[in-house]
């Protein structure tokens, strides 16, 4: 195996900027130079983007950085002692050790388990103190060496209470082991110790899962308490006995990702939390789940499993009513445009060998036609003929999905099929993707109530696959064919009316607010309401009711300006952009041309007050453009490379030059009027291809 970390790797007291976002660059090129990753690019935007989602200063003054990317030849740790330290977010300050580690996309266990290792060595006292103590980049290199091959039954870094194929640690590892009820914390009603358990997760896998695990851990060692971890990583998991399951008096989640098989503490006392608080603050969450095991209130796991961990989270953090609903509707859209993606490109395709008279015969044709016996138009008809219906059937899903997920959101898995049901009584009754959202709601809502019921033993089986599914779909079924279908049927042709009346000045508005709001937050909230509005309305699009298409073709349009126009400032007055600028510009280019607004978000991350105004003046213009030359789009993703998808392909070009010339022009003259900074001292974020 490939020695993980070689004296090349290693920077020791050298000063590598104030940010993590230098440091990460620094160690990056330092991986690229020895060879073990083929571009340093690739590999920072992908580390620099894990540390966004979740900071990984931990507490001691160590920081590591890690991903997973494809830019990684072999996995590979690069580490830096650094003066002056750089705050990586943890809470007790800045860090002074920072370990890099780059994992390939494919890497292996074994080499998978031994990154996870040194994460769990760096929380050990000792090891950090010879760390800092190392007088040679020889030294640093015998360390980490020493602490990967370290034998799990000899080394305290390994904790009995960790059940997972993580490090090394061995498949049946047991408890810490209990202790007596006199030690146990707050277990004075008890004739035993209190026993917990805990699952860790992180989207990586290497690091923090592991790290978190040791650390309630050594937590609970501390406090008494008997507790056992399963770490859901990257380096494989072990389950947790039942029978320790059944045994234990409350469940730690520390997770940032969904616990798999989370039914399994069905009715235990839970305490949610992020994995970077299990490293953080690992005595306090013991306590809470200590004191949630006393208290016959206590938030507990549902019967079914089913309460979304996001859920769980976020009412922690006291979300509203609103934001829960806006991320049950994004769920709800994520999910359902794969199908209209699918489906529109395939009608697209249809109509472009068959001709739009496709949708007339395309039901004959594909049951009575084929190689052998093809229909009057030859074969191109009847391939169109079959490239429309699929496409036609694939769109038949849009509402079903769209209910279905934003259910699941709310519920989880007993919320799909409910939620797929209310959205197919939704589509029957006419309401299109306004039932939809209201038969989601209601039938996730009502899952999710069903699934907090307190139900015998016996029964608990039974309901996420029977009681729930059954009463749930009656309720939003029930409702939306008795009571609600026809109203928002109703609702939903004369909106649909008033959107195919649009023509002229009207029309033009339209495009103008639907360009705004594109690029007002560049694939945030306000982005995302426009292009699901777009999505939402694209299967009611026809030969005969055209304006659909165009919503679509004006809002995936209005999106690409924003990178574009970031792309062209670039080149029109460099020495207004840092040198990080002027790269992400070329990445810009295709970016935009692949209609991802969020190209763009490096530059306005820096500059907010110029770059949005100037990509929202630009956005809005194109916007009429493409609202007034009848632009249409029956493909919802794709920029210029769903050419054959795009109606009156020439002005949708011309809208979008239009659109970026402006938004270039205006972000440059706003950078010169208002003195903007430095080139030097601009940070920005990295933007990925």
């Amino acid at each position: 195996m490939t020695q993980l970390i070689t004296t090349e790797l290693v920077e020791l007291d050298q000063n590598l900027g104030n940010s993590p976002e230098t440091v990460i660059r620094h160690l990056a090129s330092k991986v690229a130079a020895t060879g073990r990753a083929s571009e340093v690019e690739g590999l920072f935007a992908d580390a620099f983007a894990r540390e966004q989602k979740t900071a990984t200063g931990i507490p001691g003054g160590i920081a590591i950085p890690h991903c997973r990317s494809a830019a990684v030849i072999e996995p590979t740790l690069a580490m830096a002692r650094l003066d002056p330290k750089v705050d990586f977010g943890a809470k007790d300050g800045p860090a002074d050790l920072v370990f890099f580690i780059a994992a390939p996309d494919g890497a292996d266990q074994a080499h998978l388990k031994l990154l996870s290792k040194l994460a769990r060595s760096l929380i050990k006292k000792d090891f950090t103190a010879a760390l800092r103590n190392a007088s040679s980049r020889e030294e640093i290199v015998e360390l980490v060496d020493g602490a990967l091959a370290d034998k799990p039954a000899a080394h305290a870094a390994a904790p009995a209470g960790v059940a997972a194929g993580a490090a090394g640690a061995p498949a049946g590892s047991t408890s810490a082991g209990p202790v007596s009820a006199s030690s146990a914390a707050g277990d004075s009603a008890s004739s035993r110790p209190k026993r917990l358990v805990a699952v860790t997760a992180c989207p990586t896998g290497i690091a923090h899962t592991y790290m978190a695990a040791d650390s309630l851990v050594a937590a609970a060692q501390e406090a008494g308490v008997d507790l056992q971890v399963e770490t859901q990583g990257s380096s494989g998991a072990k389950p947790l006995d039942p029978a320790v399951i059944a045994a234990a008096d409350a469940v730690i989640f520390a997770v940032d990702v969904d616990v798999r098989g989370k039914e399994r503490f069905a009715g235990k006392p839970v305490i949610n939390a992020p994995v970077k608080r299990g490293i953080d603050e690992p005595a306090k969450m013991v306590q809470e789940a200590l004191a949630a095991a006393d208290n016959p209130h206590a938030r507990r796991v549902p019967h079914f499993g089913a309460e979304e961990q996001a859920e769980h989270e976020a009412d922690e953090k006291g979300e509203h009513i609103g934001q829960k609903l806006k991320r049950a509707l994004l769920t709800g859209v994520s999910y359902m445009i794969p199908f209209v993606a699918g489906g529109g490109l395939l009608i697209a395709l249809g109509f472009l060998l068959g001709g739009y008279d496709i949708t007339e015969v395309a039901d004959t044709v594909v049951v009575e036609n084929n190689f052998g016996n093809l229909p009057e138009g030859g074969l191109t008809t009847y391939l169109g003929a079959v490239l429309f219906k699929i496409g036609a059937l694939s769109m038949g899903f849009l509402v079903p999905a769209l209910a279905g997920y934003i259910a699941y959101a709310i519920a989880d898995r007993p919320g799909i099929a409910p939620g797929f049901v209310a959205g197919a009584v939704s589509g029957f009754m006419g309401a299109g993707f306004l039932g939809g959202i209201v038969g989601g709601l209601l039938a996730g809502y009502m899952a999710h109530l069903i699934g907090t019921w307190q139900v015998p033993r016996w029964l608990r089986g039974l309901m996420p696959v029977v009681i729930i599914p059954l009463l749930a779909s009656i309720f939003a079924s029930g409702l939306m064919f008795l009571v609600l279908g026809g109203p928002i049927a109703g609702l939903t042709l004369a909106l649909n009316g008033w959107l195919s009346g649009m023509t002229g000045a009207s029309a033009v508005v339209l495009g103008i607010i639907l360009g705004l709001m594109m690029c007002f937050d560049l694939g945030g909230p306000v982005n995302k309401v426009a292009y699901a509005f777009a999505v939402a309305g694209l299967s009611a699009g026809s030969a005969d009711n055209q304006a659909p298409w165009q919503i679509m073709a004006t809002v995936m349009a209005a999106g690409m300006v924003p990178p574009l126009a970031m792309a062209l400032a670039t080149v029109l007055d460099k020495k207004l952009f840092s040198l990080a600028e002027r790269e992400n510009g070329k990445a810009a280019w295709l970016l935009g041309a692949s209609f991802i607004s969020e190209g763009a978000i490096p530059f306005a991350a820096a500059d907010p007050l110029r770059v949005i105004p100037a990509s929202m003046v630009g956005g809005a213009l194109t916007g009429a453009l493409c609202m007034a030359f009848n632009v249409t789009s029956q493909a919802p993703h794709g920029g210029l490379f769903v050419f054959f998808a795009i109606g009156n392909l020439l002005m949708f070009v011309i809208s979008i030059i239009a659109g970026t010339i402006v938004s270039a022009l205006a972000v440059v003259a706003l950078k010169r009027w208002a003195a903007p900074k430095s080139a030097a001292t601009v940070e920005t974020v990295p933007a990925t291809v």
